[in-house]
Order: structure tokens, then C-alpha cells, then sequence
């Protein structure tokens, strides 16, 4: 949470060894790590990348300072490229949804940004929406690599499946899908309503994975209509991507009444067009995002009370018919209740999407447990009992005598989900998902990955980051080779050796001197040399650079740029699906940008060059210049007095042993 900005009004200071108290009181720096010897010290400025804490917590381990940089101008495109797809470029190396994140993602990315400790976090989920929206304005694509020869199937066309055949295509591997809906998308598409998720925006960044040469074969379900036997003969690999499509009944006395039904059920019934509206009044049973999107879309779809019984919802829900647009004409506001056994405040759901739903009229009570679905002779639902829950011990507790029964006539339970494994039994783990290893192997079955909610159900972004390292895996095991260890901080890192080639700046082509070895004057010291790249350390795999290493007090007090929001109140919600979310324009995107703090990441703000007492640190040449070699040090004048690093703002000077 946010600091509030008076409190750091007073709190912040302009130098950084203030902020380190010693066991005397005094504020100093630990002279241990100094070095001093009389006027100077062993120590001289090193400049060390690290990773920023909203790319590590991000489940798609995206480059995120890396496309703020772009956006806000600091890293500058190539030669006839633009901003835009530049930043477009360097945010699908890790993603190919930057549209759909940017509006569905709950952004845990914001919660780990540093500038949370200033005054408030980047808005980085709008500057994925305008690197989206842009890409699909101008209609950019995807390049894929040469052709290997090795096929891989990918068994399941969500998040997860379409991330996997975009990276596999990149490497040049054959991909085909296999998907047992006549739409691709997954829960993008039948779990998430289309007012959060424009349908024509999420068929565009499918449509351009699909271009790169993916094979589609829809409307096919593995283990009836093509068995795993033919997959394993056919296919050199096979990706696991099933998604966790079935929903938990409620594990209580009637919870299977007919009229008991799964979030995910109902979810999947009104995005495929078949359910219009339900009759009387729904309880939801959740917390989480899935609950609120029932609830949501239970308000907007309205309710008729009178209805036969073919258009009780639960029938449409379960495929037995569909709803009549003609008939539905008469629908009026839906009650919808929403119970939680988490306090609201603790809910797992977005805040934001919370509040949008209490808005819209959804009646939200937490800390509630469901003890008993109330049946009547015909053994329907006809209301929920449920319990208050105490945490006072830190554990939940039923309080005695606080029972009571909410009526209703649909119950929808949103409260877990699993797999449908019929046809490939043997990969169920006993709990309706896939085990899998750290690098997303099928444990026991050689040749098969896996990835996304069927190994346990999460966020979008953390089925994409999955598909995206066992796709790494499977290059790995296609070339014969042995699938390591992941890395600690497991990242799509920034590589220097991969700017400097940008701007034309690689190190040269080492060649040895002598007959095998080194001359009197050859390379023991390369400060001079052109074949090294010097004074740098990337400990970006196994660091994650935290607020305490930052110079805070360089960042003036900033608001964040909001997105334009429209609200839609209880009185305006039936029927209402339009898009919510309105985008950033450019110069809004790149004044929110220019926010980001640039953790572990010179962003050439010149405190070094300026405050340097005896002129050591100095700028590149331009010509030499890029992201992450802006300066330099002269050795030869440094006296390692740490000025430079205490007033570094984003942590990337620190002081390494030199003279």
C-alpha cells in the first residue's frame, strides 16, 4: 500500500546514508562495507543490473522497465521503426496478449512496483493496453522462425495453448492445436464476459498467432475423437493445455440439487450466447474473480420471473436448450447475492472489480460459510443456509446460532475448478489436475508439457509465463539435450549483448595472441581491450533490486495517470455491455511511463557525472551510447569516496573492489 505523501514529504532525504541508522543512534554508512583507508578506498563504482521487483512479480516474467523505457523514450528504436512497435516488439517477447492484460490482468505487477514507496505504483496495466490497442490498429504481427522440422501438439487452444504456439513458431517448430470448442480463446473467451474482454480485440491477438502458421484442428477432443496413441505417433512432443474447465460443486448437503451450477458453467453458457437471462434470484458462493464475473454478468443479463421450465437458466446452463432473444424482452433487474468466507477486505477478487460489482448492485457479504442447500419436495434449491465465520484466532470459525437461510432459485458455486481428463485418465493426479515439474514437464511421462490452470488454477498471465518456459523445456528436449535447473529470479531478462547489437556496439571477436599463448603485454588487464564488455555485472538471474537500495529522494511526487473508467450503477447495468476500460492516449502513456523509477537500470538522470567530486564518472561518447552504457569511470581519478552510488536513484552503481 501506498505511502501517503505527506508522510513521506517528511520521511524522504537527499542523502542515502541517512537512511541507514547504527546502534549509537548516528546515521551513518556500514564503514565495514566501505573499505576506508585514510582519504580513500579499494572500492569504485560497478555498475550491476538487477531485476526490478514488478518484473519478478510477474507470473509472465515480463521485461516490463524494458517497454516503459521504450514507451517514455529512453530506449530509442532502431532505424525505421517506431515507438510503438518497438515497445510492441519487446513486450511479446514474453507475451503476445498486451490488449487482454492490460485490461483483465489484476496487474501483481503494480503491487511489487517500488514507486509504491514514493507515492503510488506505475500504472503498468494502461501502457499494456496502449501497446495493444496500437498493435492491433496498425495491424502488427509476428515473425516466425525456420522451419526445424519437429511437430508438436498443443492439446487445448486457451491462454496457455495459443502462448505455446507462439513461441514455438518463433523457434521455428511446427504447431498444431487441438481445441474441442468451434472458438479458440479458452476462458479468455467462454470465462471472461466480453464487456471486459472485446471479442473483436481478443480475435485479433489470436488471429495473429494464428498467421504465423499454426494448424488448427477445432471442434476435436482428445481422448474420443483422436486418442493420445495417435498424438505420441504423430507428434514429436505433446503440450498439455486443458484449462480447468469443470467447476467444484458446493461439498455440502444438497449441493447437487439440479439448480446448483458452476461459475465456470454458467460463465461459458453466456458467452456462448446460449444463456439471456435467469429467473428470481441468484447466490453466488466464491471470492474470487470468477464470483464477481458471475455476479456481474447475472446484473446485466437481468431476470424474468416467470418462466417455463425448458428456460430455467440451469437448463441452458447444462445444454439441455437456449434462451429466445424474443422471449427474454421482459427481463427486469436481477437480485444477486455474493458470500465470501473471506472478509470482503480479504477477498481474493481485484478491489476494483469488487467495487464495480457493489456499484452495479451486487449484494456482497462476507465472512459467510454455506452449511446446507435447502431443497423442496422435488428436490430443488430453494435457498442456502449459511453461517458467520469468527477469525479472531486466526483460523475461520462458525459462531453458534448465527444460521440463516438466503432464498433463491439459482446457486452458482465459484469456489475451485478441474480438469476433464475423459479418454487420458492416467494423467489426473487424484485431484483433477496435472502434476507437473519446475520446468513444467508431466511428471513420469517423457515427451509430454504442461502448462496453465490445469496444473492449478490462477491468473492468465501465470498460464502464459508457464507455456512460455516449458515451451523452453521442450525446445531443450526436441535438440536432445538436458533440461537444467530454472534460474532463481526465472525472468525474460534485458541482455546488454543484446543492446549493444542493437546499436551496433558488440564487443569485437576475441582473437588470441601468440602460439596458444598469451604476450608480455596481452590480456590479463582489458580495460583498454575491444573484445570485453567492462565495469559490468549482471546479477539480474539470481537479484531482485528492492526499494531500500534506491535513492528515493531523487523521485519528485507524481500522481499517477488514471485510464478513463466508465462507471455503470445499478440503475444502468441491465443490458449493459459495453467496454469499461477506455485507453491512454500517447502522450498520457509516455507521461505515465516516464514514472517508472528504472530499477537496477541507469536511466541517464546525470547525478553520477554531476556529483562526482573528482570528475571519474563520465559520459559514453554519444556514438558508443545505449541503455545501460551511458557512463563510464576513469579509474585513474576514482578515489572510491561512494558519492556516486549514494546518489544513484535506481540502484544500479554499487561499489565493487578496484583501484
Amino acid at each position: 500500500m501506498a505511502t501517503p505523501s505527506d508522510e513521506m514529504n517528511t520521511e524522504l532525504n537527499y542523502r542515502r546514508y541517512e537512511d541507514y541508522p547504527r546502534e549509537d543512534g548516528e546515521q551513518t554508512y556500514d564503514n565495514d562495507e566501505m573499505i576506508w583507508q585514510a582519504s580513500w578506498s579499494h572500492k569504485c563504482p560497478t555498475y550491476v543490473h538487477q531485476t526490478p521487483p514488478c518484473q519478478a512479480s510477474c507470473p509472465s516474467g515480463h521485461d516490463v522497465r524494458g517497454w516503459l523505457d521504450i514507451v517514455r523514450g529512453l530506449d530509442t528504436p532502431p532505424e525505421g521503426k517506431t515507438m510503438e512497435d518497438y515497445a510492441f516488439e519487446c513486450y511479446t517477447q514474453a507475451n503476445p496478449f498486451p490488449s487482454t492484460m492490460g485490461r483483465v490482468c489484476p496487474a501483481p505487477c503494480q503491487d511489487g512496483c517500488n514507486r509504491n514507496e514514493v507515492e503510488d505504483f506505475v500504472g503498468i496495466n494502461s501502457i499494456d493496453q496502449f501497446i495493444g490497442d496500437n498493435a492491433l490498429e496498425n495491424g502488427l504481427g509476428f515473425e516466425s522462425g525456420a522451419d526445424t522440422g519437429k511437430k508438436i501438439a498443443i492439446v487445448g487452444g486457451g491462454p496457455a495453448g495459443l502462448a505455446a504456439a507462439f513461441q514455438l513458431r518463433k523457434m521455428g517448430h511446427g504447431a498444431t492445436v487441438f481445441d474441442d470448442h468451434d472458438t479458440l480463446g479458452g476462458m479468455m473467451v467462454y470465462g471472461i464476459p466480453g464487456y471486459r474482454t472485446p471479442r473483436e480485440m481478443l480475435a485479433g491477438e489470436i488471429k495473429r498467432i494464428t498467421d504465423m502458421g499454426v494448424e488448427l484442428k477445432l471442434s476435436t477432443r482428445i481422448g474420443t475423437d483422436v486418442t493420445v496413441a495417435d498424438l505420441e505417433k504423430d507428434y514429436d512432443a505433446i503440450f498439455w493445455a486443458i484449462g480447468a474447465q469443470s467447476g467444484r460443486p458446493l461439498p455440502i448437503p444438497g449441493g447437487d440439487a439440479e439448480n446448483c451450477v458452476s461459475g465456470v458453467a454458467f460463465l461459458s453458457a453466456f458467452n456462448s450466447g446460449s444463456l439471456k437471462h435467469i429467473s428470481g434470484k441468484i447466490v453466488v458462493v466464491g471470492g474470487g474473480d470468477t464470483s464477481i464475473d458471475v455476479a456481474s454478468v447475472a446484473r446485466r443479463i437481468g431476470n424474468i420471473s416467470n418462466v417455463s421450465d425448458k428456460d430455467r437458466p440451469e437448463r441452458v446452463i447444462l445444454g439441455d436448450t437456449a434462451h429466445d432473444v424474443a422471449e427474454t424482452a421482459a427481463r427486469e433487474g436481477a437480485e444477486v447475492v455474493l458470500i465470501s468466507r473471506q472478509p470482503v477486505e480479504n477477498m481474493n477478487a481485484a478491489q476494483h472489480e469488487i467495487d464495480d460489482a457493489l456499484r452495479e448492485g451486487v449484494e456482497i457479504r462476507g465472512s459467510l460459510t454455506p452449511v446446507e442447500v435447502v431443497l423442496d419436495e422435488n428436490g430443488r434449491a430453494t435457498g442456502l443456509k449459511v453461517a458467520q465465520l469468527s477469525y479472531e484466532t486466526g483460523k475461520a470459525e462458525v459462531i453458534e446460532g448465527t444460521e440463516e437461510v438466503i432464498e433463491c432459485t439459482l446457486i452458482a458455486s465459484a469456489i475451485g475448478q478441474t480438469g476433464d481428463f475423459t479418454g487420458f485418465e492416467d494423467l489426473d493426479n487424484g485431484r483433477g489436475l496435472i502434476d507437473a515439474t519446475k520446468n513444467y514437464e508431466v511428471k513420469g511421462k517423457e515427451g509430454h508439457f504442461v502448462a496453465g490452470d490445469i496444473i492449478r488454477p490462477h491468473l492468465l498471465t501465470t498460464a502464459i509465463g508457464q507455456a512460455s518456459v516449458a515451451v523452453e523445456s521442450i525446445n531443450t528436449y526436441l535438440n536432445k539435450k538436458e533440461i537444467k535447473p530454472r534460474p532463481k529470479v526465472d525472468v525474460h531478462h534485458f541482455q546488454l549483448m543484446d543492446q549493444l547489437k542493437k546499436a551496433s556496439l558488440e564487443p569485437e571477436q576475441f582473437e588470441a595472441e601468440g602460439e596458444g599463448k598469451e604476450k608480455e603485454d596481452g590480456h590479463r588487464g582489458t580495460a583498454d581491450s575491444k573484445f570485453a564488455i567492462h565495469n559490468y555485472e549482471d546479477r539480474s538471474f539470481a537479484s531482485v533490486i528492492t526499494h531500500d537500495k534506491l535513492f528515493l529522494g531523487h523521485f519528485e511526487f507524481t500522481p499517477r495517470n488514471h485510464r478513463s473508467f466508465v462507471e455503470v450503477d445499478s440503475n444502468a447495468v441491465l443490458q449493459n455491455f459495453d467496454e469499461r476500460m477506455q485507453g491512454l492516449d500517447k502522450e498520457t502513456a509516455q507521461a505515465e511511463a516516464g514514472r517508472c523509477m528504472s530499477c537496477g537500470m541507469c536511466f541517464e538522470c546525470d547525478n553520477c557525472v554531476v556529483f562526482c567530486p573528482q570528475d571519474a564518472v563520465i559520459k559514453v561518447r554519444k556514438n558508443e551510447s545505449t541503455l545501460g552504457r551511458y557512463v563510464d569511470t576513469d579509474y585513474s581519478k576514482c578515489v572510491g569516496c561512494h558519492v556516486c552510488a549514494d546518489v544513484c536513484p535506481t540502484g544500479y552503481i554499487q561499489m565493487g573492489l578496484g583501484e
